[in-house]
């Protein structure tokens, strides 16, 4: 069964959270204002809490209970919660925390999460950061909170890199962008000059390989974050396209076009030696590694309409995992589960998961959203979230929400638009910073 966890009911206490039939009713929790020592404290403390209430809503697994509705009105660490007070509004769970900034120069925040119906702490954690990245100090909280409840990572303190999208649809302007999950710190990572396509984040998050036209060839450059220079993976023939980084950042795939042909290749990154791991008159390109980088997901015409197959990484062991229909960007979850976009008669583009298995059948893939044109899924990078963009009808003279990027849990609940500059495609989502 699809696990999910949007609701607990209030006469049982919370620990972690593993319930196998959905249900949309969020989790209450009373996040309450966090003290400080003097003013600076007290306005970073309001910062602070701001976005820990904004990721732990926009997750759709809480639902904050507004401050109107606090009964008792004692705030910060040093004291025990009167129980009875959140008991009667209904919160399940309840945040105190305090900001004090020390002497260094630096930001301690101490946070305690509490069980309201035990009357126990579940977790109870002091950070010290510099005050310059207090928002990744909040992100960090809200991670720890939605770890301890649902027993999976958080993925809060992430980023997503995208492809942003600006001007009339025949005369788009494309950079590539960079920003927090929430959309905060956004940057643009190239000029708009050359077109654009498919970010794809190293997995220390350090570096981008994307698809450029810079010299009118489509071809895969690797763009290094710390100095904002990019070079090219390699002076291949034909195009190359469609790059994926190994799960241990030292091989990339790609795919090349050549001669009417497409192959998948894999590229040693500091030798660029390249080896070719599909043969024949087909098609074979959107490519990603497993896990644990021992097979690979791919999309091939082989059969006719566009299907999906896993092979070994050395190429060997080719074998369909769809059925009907035709699919599209495959990527593999740390779950074993396998997101898609799918095209088929009855249903139009949607983007659809399925449960990995080597023995499966794979009768059993959900499709979990829809729309115009849905395409190029990307997995959180605890599994449990998908982002994927969402275009609408193209006109001649239409210039903004030709395509947007959303979010939705793997179940299809709590489907939201992240905010971005313009419209924006291509997302890729990072692994959570160290």
């Amino acid at each position: 069964c699809l696990a999910i966890f949007f609701a607990i009911p209030n006469i049982f206490a919370i620990t972690t959270i593993e319930i196998t039939e959905g249900n949309i009713d969020p989790i209450p929790i009373a996040i309450n204002e966090f003290s400080g020592h003097n003013h600076a404290d007290v306005k970073s403390a309001e910062n602070i809490v701001k976005v820990i209430k904004n990721d732990l809503h926009n997750c759709g697994v809480f639902r904050p209970i507004s401050n109107a509705a606090f009964i008792e009105n004692k705030i910060g660490v040093s004291h025990k919660p009167l129980f009875a007070a959140w008991q009667q509004i209904n919160a399940n769970l309840l945040v105190n925390g305090e900001v004090q900034r020390l002497d260094s120069g630096k930001l301690k925040v101490k946070f305690i999460l509490w069980d309201t119906i035990l009357e126990t702490q579940l977790v109870s954690e002091t950070l010290e950061l510099s005050e310059t990245i207090w928002r990744r100090g909040a992100h960090k909280i809200a991670d720890k909170i939605y770890k301890k409840i649902t027993g999976y990572d958080g993925y809060f303190d992430t980023r997503i890199v995208y492809v942003s999208e600006k001007g009339a649809y025949t005369k788009r302007i494309k950079r590539i962008a960079i920003m927090d999950q929430d959309g905060e710190n956004h940057r643009y990572l190239t000029d708009g000059s050359t077109l654009v396509l498919t970010p794809r984040f190293s997995p220390d998050g350090r570096k981008i390989l994307y698809l450029s036209y810079k010299n009118r060839i489509p071809q895969v450059f690797m763009l290094d974050l710390a100095s904002g220079k990019s070079s090219l993976l390699g002076n291949f023939p034909g195009m190359s396209f469609a790059p994926h980084f190994a799960p241990d950042g030292r091989t990339a795939l790609i795919s090349i076009a050549q001669n009417g042909r497409t192959h998948i290749y894999e590229i040693d990154l500091a030798t660029k030696k390249k080896t070719q791991l599909t043969h024949g008159a087909s098609i074979f390109t959107s490519p990603s590694y497993s896990p644990d980088g021992k097979e690979i997901l791919f999309q091939s015409d082989k059969d006719g309409l566009r299907q999906l197959y896993i092979m070994d990484r050395n190429g060997s062991n080719i074998r369909r995992i769809s059925s009907s229909g035709s699919y599209a960007e495959p990527t593999w979850s740390i779950n074993d589960y396998i997101a898609f976009t799918k095209v088929s008669r009855d249903f139009g583009f949607t983007i659809g998961v399925m449960k990995y298995s080597p023995t499966s059948t794979y009768s059993n893939e959900r499709l979990i959203a829809s729309g115009y044109l849905v395409e190029s899924p990307s997995w959180a990078p605890n599994g449990r979230v998908i982002l994927f963009t969402k275009g609408s009808k193209p006109s001649a003279h239409k210039t903004s929400g030709l395509s947007r990027l959303h979010t939705i849990d793997f179940t299809g609940y709590n489907e939201r638009v992240l905010p971005t500059p313009y419209d924006a495609s291509d997302p890729d989502w990072s692994k959570p910073r160290s």
